[in-house]
Order: structure tokens, then sequence, then C-alpha cells
């Protein structure tokens, strides 16, 4: 039974309208059950299947750069925010840095190699490539992500292609993570109004599909999900499963670190937009992304 009441972009959920996640980690080695139940379900929450240490070694290298710039405290690891910056700066060009954070070879251990390729080979019962691009999210209290399907910033190659939100330390339900619309996979009609929408050409509306989840859960007479995540854990999502996140009422006032991935198999058409060395992105590479910005900054919504 919920006994916290959360919030979503200033939403608050009522229980009704609010479940948890399920876990699929006894499927983790049966690609085929693994796939049969992403289809099922739009998502598997797997736990435990990444190293712990690689995680929070990612967690501490990342938050040590911001540490660098002055937006976050000592011990880097524990990711409280000191409410200023300095990395506008000290990095005139917001892009060379944030590249430099998410290229740090901590994460891109977690992300790039090991478990994580592992488990989505079996998904993809084949040869894997993720993507050179790394969206790395750090989310300062009181900020949400709006609700999206990813399909619309990334459809310029396979069809088969997944999204991994890791999050980079333990992610209890106060600090906002990630949080999905129950069976959206499955609503044709919504799907087919952003099927093939692409942000970087339809410049007539957000690629966004709503501030208010709770009023489309409602419509839809349907939950929204999530869970406490802990480090080592790992939410597998499709291209048109909707999804944003809850807010951060971290009551200790930190920052949820995570990151998005997007993995497909090696033999299949890839987006340009998001390999390469550097990528181009959205136009701007890395500096195209709101992670750029600095933590003090306001969110831009694409």
């Amino acid at each position: 039974m919920q006994t916290k009441t959360y919030t979503s972009l200033g939403h608050e959920i009522p229980e009704h309208r609010f479940g948890m996640l399920t876990e699929r980690t006894n499927l983790v080695n049966d690609g085929a059950s693994l796939r049969a139940a992403l289809d099922a379900d739009g998502y598997l929450l797997l736990r435990d299947v990444l190293h712990k240490d690689e995680v929070l070694a990612a967690r501490e290298e990342v938050f040590s750069r911001l540490v660098e710039v002055g937006e976050i405290l000592t011990p880097a690891i524990d990711g409280m925010p000191t409410g200023t910056s300095r990395r506008e700066e000290m990095y005139p060009d917001l892009g060379v840095f944030w590249r430099s954070v998410c290229e740090g070879p901590a994460i891109r251990r977690v992300t790039h190699a090991g478990p994580m390729l592992d488990i989505m080979g079996r998904i993809l019962d084949g040869p894997v490539r993720p993507f050179d691009f790394l969206w790395l999210r750090a989310m300062a209290p009181g900020r949400a992500s709006a609700f999206h399907f990813d399909h619309v910033y990334m459809n310029k190659g396979t069809d088969r292609l997944y999204t991994v939100w890791t999050a980079l330390g333990d992610a209890p339900l106060e600090d906002g993570p990630m949080l999905l619309v129950e069976g959206s996979h499955r609503w044709d009609d919504l799907i087919a109004d952003y099927r093939g929408m692409d942000v970087d050409k339809d410049k007539s509306r957000p690629g966004h599909v709503t501030m208010d989840p709770v009023a489309l859960a409602d419509e839809r007479d349907c939950r929204l999900l999530s869970t406490n995540f802990r480090a080592g854990d790992i939410l597998i999502v499709t291209m048109f499963m909707l999804h944003g996140s809850l807010d951060n009422c971290s009551p200790s006032g930190r920052v949820r670190l995570s990151c998005d991935t997007r993995y497909q198999r090696a033999d299949e058409p890839i987006d340009p937009r998001w390999i390469g060395s550097p990528p181009i992105g959205h136009g701007g590479s890395y500096g195209g992304v709101g992670g750029a910005r600095p933590l003090t900054a306001e969110l831009i919504r694409r």
C-alpha cells in the first residue's frame, strides 16, 4: 500500500493511479523470455545486474566533475548541490565540458561494456551496437522530466531500438526516478500521432506528449509506475513506452544522477545523429542537450 504521496511535474499522484514496476530479474539469462516480457509490458526492470562497484565509481567520476565547477559539495559521491555554479565561467564551450563528462572511462565501463552489453545481446539476439552519445541526467531537487516517447528523438535508423535507464547510485522514489505510463506502448491512437515525428524537422510542436501525467492517467484509466531503484538496477523500455519522471523531492536535497543509453543490433541501420566522435546530436553535439547547462540553469524541454 502506498504510504507516501508522490508528484510528477508538480502534479500529485493519487494512490489509485500509482503502482510499482514488475521485476523480471529471474528472466535475465533467457533472451526469448526477456523479449516476450518486453513486448507484453513495454519495459523490463532488472535488479542487481550491473556491478555495483562500477556503478558507484561512475557516480563518483561524474559528481567529481561537478565539484570541479562548483555545483556539488564534497564528498562528491553524496551528490549534494551547492546551489551555485562556475561551469560557464570555467568552460565557455559547455558542450566540450559535458562531452568530457559523458565520455569518462568509469561511466562508459557501465554503459558500453560488461553485463550491460551481455543483457542487451540476449534481448537483441545478436551483436549489439550502443549509440556513442550518452544522455547523462543530473536532476536537482524540484525537477522532473516531461512525458515523451523516445521515438521522436531517434528514428532515423532501425525500429528495434531500446533505451536503458540506469540509476547511478540508489534512487528511491523520493529522488525522482523514471516514471512509466502503464500500457502506453499499446496506445495505437496516440502512437500514430507521434510515429515518424522528428523533433529536428517538426518545429510546430514539442517532442513531449504531456506535462500532466496524472490527467493523462485519469483520461486513459491507467497507472503511473516506478520503484525504489538501487545501484546495479536497470530499466529497459521500448521506443513507444511513454515515460517521464517523478519530481526529485529528496529529503536530504541531493541530486538524482542517472543515464539513458540506447542499444540496437550492430547489423541494422543506425540513426547517424547519435554516432561518431563526437555525434552531431540535435546540433551542437553535447552542447545541444539540457545536461550541458549548469545545474542552476532553467530546464530546457524539446
